[in-house]
């Protein structure tokens, strides 16, 4: 069973970047498959970025492709989230998530056991 802990989350203006940590605690980091999702107030929980475990197969969202990259660090147990461009429309309360399983339907939250408790970002206009 793993733990999740993201961090990195802030308030920023529009065009700045930030980058996002997600820490597991316990398990085997390497063997989970990996997700970042975002919630705004008032929304579905929506699907960001995937990353398998050795990190070579990656996915996007539509509105983050090319301005958002995911990568993962097996050694150091830790997922990131690199943010750049951001726009108002990204901001969003953070999660990463987790599963030792590969889903085609990696684009679902209900894919993956493990949450974290989500970090907030925010961009100004």
């Amino acid at each position: 069973q793993v733990q999740l802990v993201e961090s990195g989350g802030g308030l920023v203006q529009a065009g700045a970047s930030l980058r996002l940590s997600c820490a597991a605690f316990g398990g085997t980091f390497g063997s989970y498959y990996m997700g970042w999702f975002r919630q705004a107030p008032g929304k579905e929980r929506e699907f960001v970025a995937f990353i398998s475990t050795s990190g070579r197969t990656i996915y996007y969202a539509d509105p983050v492709k090319g301005r958002f990259t995911i990568s993962r660090d097996n050694a150091k147990n830790t997922v990131y989230l690199q943010m750049n461009s951001l726009k108002p429309e990204d901001t969003a309360f953070y999660y990463c998530a987790a599963d030792l399983r590969y889903y085609s339907a990696y684009v679902e939250p209900a894919k993956y056991t493990y949450w974290g408790q989500g970090t907030q970002v925010t961009v100004s206009s």
